[in-house]
């Protein structure tokens, strides 16, 4: 099919675990290579919609959506979410798609998803651009609150969650914070987070993102600037991008530089930072 310049949004219905989900997605066709797009916790599939603006991305079929639990998508059980669920959710979108071999880009929970997917089909993955995604567990500074704070209550979690963020003191926590309680719902939060701890604690993440063999690329904030990680991705071959004034989310505090990054990134993947 020819490219299109814009993106289409449509809802696609699939059965993923015995769960039914009507997907809330956006997508542009085209004759390149595929780039799936997958939004952190708390976002949807609209922090990549500006990927249609930036000519680098011209005939790459765009795929993005909103997570279970997040956004516009419906999930028939709530309760099930949780990253491998997430996982799952993407292999069964890009199989409806037809999609073979495809860049992906993930910022936190997606970021997390996306490693798991890639670890999962590493020989399908051509790229892969890792926005603060989970790789060590220092960086469950949002999920690790679901054992700091308990509560029985998923609502009163959720409200004392959102306060929490909105205090913080790194770039766009309060934007994030803002529009919170519109893009998840909180029964699905418990799930969300304590699997994205299990497998930041226990996971090995650090040693599957090393061992993938596309070229990868690590982007954070330059609040972020201490994770103790840094120069050991450098060593191991992987690009590491540092966003100014920024924290954990780029595509609200400095979105041009963050979308620079990204196109060179695929435009020149082999080369190192």
């Amino acid at each position: 099919m020819s490219p299109n310049t814009e993106l289409t949004k449509t809802t696609i219905e699939l059965d993923v675990q015995g769960v039914r989900l009507k997907l809330a997605t956006m997508y542009r066709l085209g004759e390149g290579t595929p780039i799936l797009f997958l939004h952190g916790f708390g976002s949807t599939k609209e922090d990549y919609a500006d990927v249609v603006l930036r000519h680098e991305f011209d005939g790459h079929p765009v795929i993005a959506y909103d997570a279970p639990g997040c956004g516009e998508t419906e999930c028939g059980d709530l309760n099930a979410v949780s990253i491998p669920f997430l996982v799952e959710t993407a292999r069964h979108l890009l199989a409806h798609f037809s999609v073979d071999d495809f860049h992906l880009v993930g910022h936190s929970m997606g970021g997390l998803t996306a490693l798991m997917l890639a670890d999962a089909e590493p020989t399908r993955v051509l790229s892969f651009i890792d926005i603060e995604g989970n790789v060590a567990p220092e960086d469950c500074f949002l999920s690790r609150q679901i054992m700091d704070f308990p509560t029985e209550n998923a609502e009163e979690f959720f409200e004392h969650f959102v306060e929490r963020t909105w205090h913080s003191r790194y770039h766009s926590s309060a934007l994030y914070a803002a529009s919170l309680r519109h893009k998840v719902r909180a029964a699905a939060v418990t799930g969300i987070f304590t699997s994205m701890v299990e497998l930041s604690d226990h996971g090995d993440l650090m040693r599957r993102f090393l061992s993938l063999p596309c070229p990868r690329m690590f982007m954070h904030g330059e609040q972020n600037d201490g994770l103790s990680y840094l120069s050991s991705l450098q060593e191991n071959g992987v690009r590491v991008a540092r966003v100014h004034s920024c924290g954990h989310f780029p595509m609200y505090s400095n979105p041009v530089e963050m979308w620079n990054m990204i196109a060179d990134f695929l435009s020149h993947p082999e080369e190192r930072s």
